[in-house]
């Protein structure tokens, strides 16, 4: 996965982390959950703020 693939992210975080509220995390815990997830293998570098607003979002998508 890529920092890209926001949906799958998504997904694998609310798998991993099932009893987090995304609404609640912050950008720093996020970045490193989703670089932790294992099928995950890109440049941290790659990642910013807009991207991570984007996984949350998608995020608190998926478990509502």
């Amino acid at each position: 996965m890529k920092w890209t693939d926001i949906n799958d992210i998504a997904i694998e975080l609310s798998e991993a982390h099932p009893q987090q509220d995304p609404t609640r995390i912050n950008f720093v815990d996020l970045r490193n959950w989703v670089m932790a997830l294992p099928d995950f293998n890109d440049d941290p570098k790659h990642c910013g703020e807009k991207i991570l607003e984007a996984i949350q979002q998608a995020w608190i998508d998926e478990v509502a």
